[in-house]
């Protein structure tokens, strides 16, 4: 029985991730802010442990055969570089030089697949393609891939992979975080949406991803964790397909999208706090698409249709999210 750490457990993929280690009999220490908010399976396989990035682990640690760092500094409104920076490059660090000097085995980090370049002219996005605007542009992309530097220039007994999901929905998506697209369709008399697209991943196929890679990755690797490339319309009418509903379906035009961007980064600059800004409306008119081949070929994992994880979030929000 391997013994897991795993940060970020009350998220979307980290909850999920739990409940799957503990379904294949793994012993899990997670680390959690407030032992009360999660809402997952729990067992006497599971150790919950008060406390934040930058805390000292190194005893747990050398009790631990494998280290998931999930936790992330994922809000959209953060004004400066480095408060995303802090989270998501130095805590990162922190954590994996303490598993080196503890033993650990290997260290695997979630990052995004948006370090990765986007579909284009030269087809897909994929795991070596260069990062493309408008993520380069984006504090929080920029944090992930400075992080996911660091750790693949590293060489030590310390194995490292990275995984890097697209969209994924779910159950367990207690903030709402990735969830909030489906609570923008459900139950909606109108809905607008953009008119790009992006890749779209159930998030239990985004935990075997990373149970995988605990047996199959290789040494300095890195992962995309996606599966369907759909536009925006195609997502709403699965939606709706799923949960019987015909709203009104609006198209909103890239320009306007780009317009909000122009006055979300006026704000800014004035120090307003918000998720209107340049690099984010742009992302939602581009074909942000990805292929799984590397993840499907070399870590065995076989993914379930988007219609499986959409049905799934649907319910969780109509039927438990609010107990929660």
């Amino acid at each position: 029985m391997k013994n897991i750490f795993i940060t970020g457990i009350s998220g979307l993929l980290g909850t999920n991730l739990v409940n799957l280690l503990l379904e294949q009999g793994y012993k899990v220490t997670g680390l959690i802010r407030n032992p009360e908010s999660f809402t997952g399976t729990r067992n006497e396989n599971l150790t919950l442990i008060k406390g934040r990035l930058f805390d000292d682990y190194s005893t747990i640690f050398s009790d631990t055969d494998i280290v998931i760092h999930i936790a992330a500094e994922t809000k959209q409104n953060i004004l400066r570089y480095e408060d995303y920076y802090k989270t998501n490059f130095e805590a990162t660090r922190h954590l994996y030089e303490t598993a080196v000097r503890s033993g650990v085995k290997k260290f695997i980090f979630v990052s995004t697949a948006n370090t990765s370049g986007f579909a284009d002219s030269d087809g897909l996005g994929y795991e070596d393609k260069p990062m493309k605007f408008p993520f380069t542009e984006s504090f929080y992309a920029l944090s992930k891939k400075a992080a996911e530097d660091y750790l693949l220039q590293q060489n030590n007994s310390t194995d490292t992979a990275i995984i890097c999901p697209t969209f994924m929905l779910g159950a367990f998506d207690t903030k709402p975080s990735s969830g909030r697209i489906i609570l923008m369709g459900l139950h909606k008399k109108v809905i607008f949406y953009p008119p790009g697209g992006k890749n779209f991943v159930h998030v239990k196929d985004v935990a075997q991803n990373i149970i995988n890679a605990i047996t199959f990755a290789k040494n300095g690797e890195k992962y995309i964790a996606c599966n369907e490339n759909i536009s925006y319309k195609d997502f709403f009418q699965k939606l709706n397909k799923i949960n019987d509903q015909n709203p009104l379906m609006v198209k909103v035009p890239g320009f306007l999208l780009q317009a909000a961007g122009l006055f979300g980064d006026l704000l800014r600059k004035l120090n307003i706090k918000t998720d209107l800004c340049t690099p984010n409306m742009r992302s939602l008119c581009i074909e942000n698409y990805y292929s799984n081949h590397k993840s499907t070929t070399e870590l065995n994992v076989q993914y379930q249709p988007v219609e499986t994880a959409i049905k799934e979030a649907s319910d969780y929000f109509k039927n438990d999210f609010r107990k929660h």
